[in-house]
C-alpha cells in the first residue's frame, strides 16, 4: 500500500509538472492571438476607416470558422495524436497572425479573421481532451484550473505589450498595429515545432514515467472510463441526443458570450470613457486589472471544486457575480469605477472557467468525448461571435443590460441540468506491474 501511495503521488507530480506549464504557455499565445484584435483597435479602426459595427463582426467572425472546424479539428486529433495535430494548429494561426499585420481593408480583415478561427479550432477542446488522458477526475479541476490561468496571464502579458509595441514600434515605416500582430504571431510559429519535439501522446508512450507510473496511471484512468461507461451514454449518437449536453453547450455559451465581449470591447470602453489624450499603454495598464483578479479567482474555484465535489454550485455562484458587476457597470460613466465594476465581473467569469471545464468531461465517456468536448466548446464559441457584435451595435448600457441577461438565463439553466454521478458496478481489472506480476484493483 505504502508503495502504491508513493507510485501514486510521483505520477502525479511528473504529469503536472511536465504538461501543465507547457500547455499553459501554449494557452497563453493562443489566448494572446485570439484577442490582441482589441488592443489593435486603438488605431488600427482609424487608420482602416472601420466603424464599430464592423470591428464587432471582426471580432467575432472568428468565432464562425472556429465553429465550423472545431468538432472535425478534435476528432483528426484523437486519430492522429496531440503532438501532431496541435503543431499544425499553432504553425498555421502563426502565419495567419503575421499576415494579419499587412491587412489593408476591412475586406482582408474579414478574411484574416475567419481563417485565424479556421486554424486555431479544435485548439482549446483538443487540449482539453489530451488532459483526460493523463489525469482523473479528482485532478482534473486543477489541471483545467493551471490551463485557464492563460485568460488572465494572457490578458495580463497582453494589455500592456500589445500598447507599449503600438506607441512605440515603427519600423519600416509600418504602423504599430501592424507590428503588434507580427512580433505576437511569430511565438505561436515557434512553439509550434517546439511541440513535435516535446508533447508526448499519452502515458504509455511517456519516457519521462517509469513502468510502475506508466501501468498505475493507465490502470486508474482504465477504471474511471468504465465507470463513465455505466452513467453517460456511449454512442456518439445517443450522446448527442442527451439534452445534458445541449445545456451544457448554451450554458458554456452564455460565460463566452460576457468573456470575449469584455476580452474585445474593454480597451475601446475604458479609452471612450477616459480623458482627451490618455495614451494607448495607460489603457493596457488599466485594462490588465481585472486579469490580475482572474488568477486567485481560477486558482481557488479549480482547487475548492476537487476538494468538495460541488463543480455546479461553484459555476452558480460565478453566474451571480458577474450579473451583479453587468448590471452595475451599465450605470458607470468614469473610467475607475468602470474597472473596478468589470474587475468584479472578472472574478465570476474567472471562477467559471476554473471549475466548468473539468465538470463538463464528466458527461462524457472515453468514445464520446472527441466528439461531446468539441460539440460544446463549438457550440459555445458562437458566443464570441454574438457579444463582440452586438456589443458594438448597442450603446454601452444596453451591452451591460445584455449581458446581464443572458448570465441570469445560464443560472436557470444551470438549476435544471442533472448532475452526473457514478454507480458503476464493481469490477475486477488486472493491471501489469513492472516485475511481471498482477494486481487486481477495484472499480
Amino acid at each position: 500500500m505504502d508503495n502504491m501511495h508513493a507510485i501514486e503521488k510521483s505520477t502525479i507530480k511528473k504529469t503536472m509538472g511536465r504538461i501543465l506549464p507547457f500547455v499553459l504557455l501554449l494557452y497563453v499565445i493562443a489566448y494572446l492571438d485570439r484577442v490582441n484584435l482589441g488592443y489593435a483597435a486603438l488605431e488600427m479602426n482609424a487608420d482602416l476607416a472601420l466603424t464599430a459595427e464592423v470591428f464587432g463582426l471582426l471580432s467575432g467572425i472568428f468565432f464562425i470558422g472556429y465553429f465550423f472546424f472545431e468538432i472535425p479539428s478534435n476528432m483528426v486529433m484523437h486519430k492522429v495524436g496531440a503532438r501532431v495535430w496541435i503543431a499544425r494548429i499553432m504553425i498555421s494561426w502563426g502565419i495567419i497572425v503575421i499576415l494579419t499585420g499587412f491587412a489593408q481593408n476591412a475586406g482582408h480583415l474579414y478574411i484574416l479573421r475567419f481563417l485565424l478561427g479556421v486554424a486555431e479550432a479544435g485548439f482549446f477542446p483538443g487540449i482539453i481532451l489530451y488532459l483526460t488522458y493523463w489525469f482523473r477526475k479528482k485532478e482534473r479541476g486543477k489541471a483545467t484550473a493551471v490551463l485557464l490561468l492563460a485568460l488572465p496571464i494572457g490578458s495580463l502579458i497582453g494589455a500592456p505589450a500589445s500598447a507599449w509595441i503600438i506607441d512605440n514600434v515603427f519600423w519600416a515605416n509600418m504602423a504599430g498595429w501592424r507590428w503588434m500582430f507580427i512580433l505576437e504571431g511569430i511565438p505561436a510559429v515557434v512553439l509550434g515545432i517546439v511541440v513535435i519535439f516535446y508533447l508526448v501522446n499519452k502515458p504509455s508512450q511517456a519516457k519521462w514515467l517509469t513502468t510502475e507510473e506508466k501501468n498505475w496511471l493507465e490502470g486508474e484512468l482504465q477504471k474511471e472510463r468504465l465507470q463513465s461507461n455505466a452513467v453517460n451514454k456511449v454512442s456518439k449518437r445517443e450522446m448527442i441526443k442527451d439534452l445534458n449536453v445541449w445545456k451544457l453547450a448554451l450554458i458554456y455559451f452564455a460565460n463566452y458570450t460576457c468573456m470575449f465581449g469584455l476580452a474585445f470591447w474593454l480597451p475601446t470602453i475604458l479609452k471612450n470613457l477616459s480623458a482627451v489624450g490618455t495614451t494607448n499603454t495607460s489603457i493596457g495598464l488599466l485594462a490588465m486589472i481585472p486579469a490580475l483578479v482572474g488568477i486567485p479567482s481560477i486558482l481557488f474555484a479549480g482547487w475548492n471544486a476537487d476538494r468538495t465535489g460541488k463543480y455546479k454550485e461553484h459555476i452558480i455562484a460565478s453566474f451571480a457575480i458577474s450579473l451583479v458587476s453587468f448590471a452595475a457597470a451599465s450605470f458607470i460613466t468614469t473610467p475607475g469605477w468602470m474597472v473596478a465594476c468589470l474587475a468584479f465581473a472578472s472574478i465570476g467569469l474567472y471562477l467559471f472557467a476554473g471549475c466548468f471545464f473539468a465538470y463538463k468531461t464528466h458527461f462524457f465517456t472515453e468514445a464520446t468525448a472527441p466528439v461531446g468536448i468539441a460539440l460544446v466548446n463549438s457550440f459555445a464559441a458562437l458566443g464570441g461571435f454574438i457579444g463582440p457584435y452586438l456589443l458594438g451595435v448597442f450603446t454601452l448600457k444596453n451591452g451591460m443590460y445584455f449581458l446581464t441577461g443572458i448570465e441570469i438565463a445560464a443560472i436557470i439553466l444551470l438549476f435544471t441540468l442533472k448532475s452526473r454521478i457514478s454507480n458503476a458496478p464493481v469490477v475486477s481489472l488486472e493491471v501489469p506491474e513492472a516485475q511481471d506480476t498482477k494486481k487486481v484493483v477495484e472499480v
